[in-house]
């Protein structure tokens, strides 16, 4: 078992295993109906949406929480592995999970029959404002805070006053999504309660 939970790949395939085994375990009985099983495809999306939400918004604390914050107390020398290793990954995995929970939770308001009258707020104003949140939200990640973060962190080749100039516009587009994160969270949560 260590040697599963040693590697990230193993541990996520053992978890994804696992939730299978619980889903089918507490609802095989939708499996025999057609019409629950667009119940089970829809907990289905939902699932995969809420997992993408949780990394891609887990991320977003992370650098507004954890990175941002502490890139200025490192010494000098220790900066380039953060810039060279750690933040592009957690680049990688912060923008397709931005992807990731938009493409699902389309889906998901497409499958439930929502997806143009919450988007043009004809049904309920609080899903369509969480999902008009979040889209914006990926669109900064995507078109602002991605490509200045390449040239902030030298994936791009600028000249050293454009890196700057880059590390705070991106700096500034990742804190303008996580005060939008609250907002969107609230409207994403609280969509049955509210209209």
């Amino acid at each position: 078992m260590t040697k599963i939970l040693e590697k990230l790949y193993p541990a996520l395939t053992l978890s994804v295993v696992l939730a299978l085994a619980v889903s089918f375990g507490l609802h095989s009985s939708l499996m025999n109906d057609a019409a629950q099983m667009v119940t089970l495809h829809i907990n289905v999306a939902v699932w995969l949406h809420v997992v993408a939400g949780i990394l891609w918004i887990g991320l977003l604390w992370y650098f507004n929480f954890v990175q941002i914050p502490t890139m200025s107390k490192i010494p000098a020398e220790l900066k380039p592995a953060v810039g060279k290793f750690i933040a592009p990954e957690a680049l990688f995995w912060f923008r397709w999970s931005a992807l990731a929970t938009v493409i699902t939770g389309l889906l998901v308001a497409y499958i439930k029959g929502y997806l143009v009258a919450a988007l043009t707020f004809e049904s309920s104003r609080t899903i369509g404002l969480g999902m008009w949140l979040a889209l914006i939200m990926a669109a900064n990640v995507w078109f602002i805070i991605w490509p200045n973060q390449q040239k902030a962190l030298g994936i791009v080749t600028v000249d050293d006053a454009t890196k700057a100039k880059s590390a705070r516009i991106a700096m500034l587009a990742s804190r303008t999504n996580f005060v939008l994160s609250l907002p969107m969270l609230y409207c994403m949560v609280s969509q049955n309660i509210a209209g």
